[in-house]
């Protein structure tokens, strides 16, 4: 070969591998059940979050994110799509091990760019723990897993591994980050934390009902005992649900007849309600939060933390008994269906260190292929929010939509309760599907939903306008419009 070509070859070869290497990493952070305030800079009570605070600190925070569905598996699979679940067909938590496998992930056009990816922790997209596609890097436990000692699936083969699961997940991250660190790379990380665990009983079996608990690392066990949570405005001790809520109302009606009939459900009742379940949660944040903060100062150690963005958000959040919900998510309310959401973006130095503007979950994949330089493929529905970050626009829509559909879960009051939400700057409109009621709140007069105006003259307009958007919205997320 003449020596010209082979100059040619060598500076081609140089220059494709410097802009492989400039090209940012991506390490994406979702916590199972997390509020959009489950830490100190959100304002919880008393839990101390030093890496996250320090994140959003040197970051972007999200005011105003909402999750695209208030549920684990149809919300990851929207995170990771940039769908709406009546798309992407994961609707509720039921086990769709063939369908996850189908599913239009955002790794694989990552992957296809030249990106390392990886998977570390909870799929919940049906229980399997086998790779899926678009994936080099595969640590997977099957279904929720266990908090000490998990089953892991990696490299073709199933072990137990020793230890907690947060710090365990941690180190396969760590171990990752530091063979690929030359690369750009992708790290998916699904935290099992602060999901409750059922319980082990004496005979070695477990309860599939109850009783659940929230189990803290070792190191942190009692370390917020005795504190007390700073009850929401809309807390309701004795678990009733709020006036202005019929469906609300009669399903709780319906739940008090099934704890006559089935006492065991007494014993979870508390998750969400008591001071013990609030304190347990935090302290299991506090693992979260260490594994944040080892993550960071390795990238800083390897000399890559300045090209390097970190998404954290989770995949739904979680009732302390406001509305009189306990044990429970999913519903359309503020503690379920906002998200916590931060973006740290070193290669945006002006950055917008608070947005308000709408975002939603389906979003953060148009967002990471936005990072990476990849083009959208137009499987993903949801909009990049580096516009937002950098302070280009000030909002994305005008208008979201949040989907649920119910099915025979563990709960059988919720059974049926499927509805479509409509957010916009100031509204929430609630449309009960299986019911003709709706519910309307001004979110910003009434930020913790305690007065439904959907009856009050003064709003048929409001209310004529939000159904047709939701209409319109509808369509668009079926892809009809």
């Amino acid at each position: 070969m003449p020596h010209y070509l082979i100059l040619s070859l060598l500076l081609f070869s140089s220059a494709f591998l410097s802009a492989q290497a400039r090209r940012p990493n991506i390490v994406m952070i979702v916590v199972d059940d997390m509020r959009h305030d489950e830490w100190s800079g959100g304002g919880h009570t008393y839990l101390q979050t030093p890496n996250i605070d320090l994140l959003a600190a040197e970051g972007t925070r999200f005011g105003r994110a909402y999750h695209a569905v208030p549920l684990c598996s149809p919300n990851r699979a929207s995170i990771l799509t940039g769908q709406y679940p009546s798309r992407h067909g994961i609707i509720d938590n039921t086990a769709r091990n063939q369908a996850s496998f189908m599913l239009d992930l955002f790794p694989k056009f990552l992957q296809e760019a030249g990106y390392k990816t990886a998977h570390v922790g909870k799929w919940h997209m049906g229980n399997s723990p086998v790779p899926r596609p678009g994936y080099d890097y595969w640590v997977c436990m099957e279904g929720q897993g266990k908090t000490y000692d998990p089953e892991l699936y990696e490299a073709d083969r199933s072990y137990v591994a020793k230890g907690y699961i947060t710090d365990i997940f941690t180190d396969k991250a760590l171990g990752f980050i530091r063979e690929n660190a030359a690369a750009p790379f992708f790290l998916y990380i699904g935290h099992k934390a602060v999901h409750p665990e059922a319980v082990q009983r004496d005979d070695g079996g477990t309860d599939l009902d109850v009783p659940k608990e929230f189990v803290p690392a070792e190191r942190h066990r009692g370390l917020y005992e005795g504190k007390i949570y700073r009850r929401s405005p809309s807390y309701s001790p004795s678990a009733t649900a709020d006036e202005g809520k019929p469906i609300i109302k009669n399903a709780f009606k319906i739940r008090s007849e099934v704890l006559d009939k089935d006492p065991r459900w007494e014993q979870s009742m508390d998750l969400g309600i008591s001071e013990k379940s609030i304190q347990k949660r935090a302290e299991m944040m506090l693992a979260v939060d260490e594994s944040l903060g080892r993550i960071m100062t390795e990238l800083q150690r390897l000399g890559i933390l300045e090209n390097t963005v970190v998404i954290f958000t989770s995949d739904n959040g979680y009732f302390f008994g406001e509305h009189g919900f306990s044990l429970e998510r999913r519903m359309p309310y503020e503690e379920s269906v906002r998200a916590p959401l931060i973006v740290r973006h070193p290669g945006i130095a002006q950055h917008e260190s608070i947005v308000n503007a709408l975002a939603l979950s389906i979003d953060l994949s148009a967002t990471v292929l936005d990072i990476a330089g990849v083009n959208n493929p137009g499987t993903i529905q949801g909009k990049s929010l580096i516009p937002l970050i950098s302070g280009e626009k000030d909002q994305l829509r005008t208008s979201g939509l949040i989907e649920y559909y119910s099915n025979e879960n563990p709960f059988p009051w919720t059974a049926q309760l499927d509805y479509r939400v409509v957010i916009t700057n100031q509204f929430k409109y609630i449309k009960w599907l299986r019911f003709d009621r709706a519910e309307l709140y001004d979110l910003k007069n009434d930020p913790y939903e305690q007065r439904n105006l959907i009856g009050e003259p003064s709003y048929r307009e409001n209310v004529e306008e939000l159904h047709g958007e939701l209409q319109k919205l509808q369509l668009e997320a079926l892809g009809l419009n």
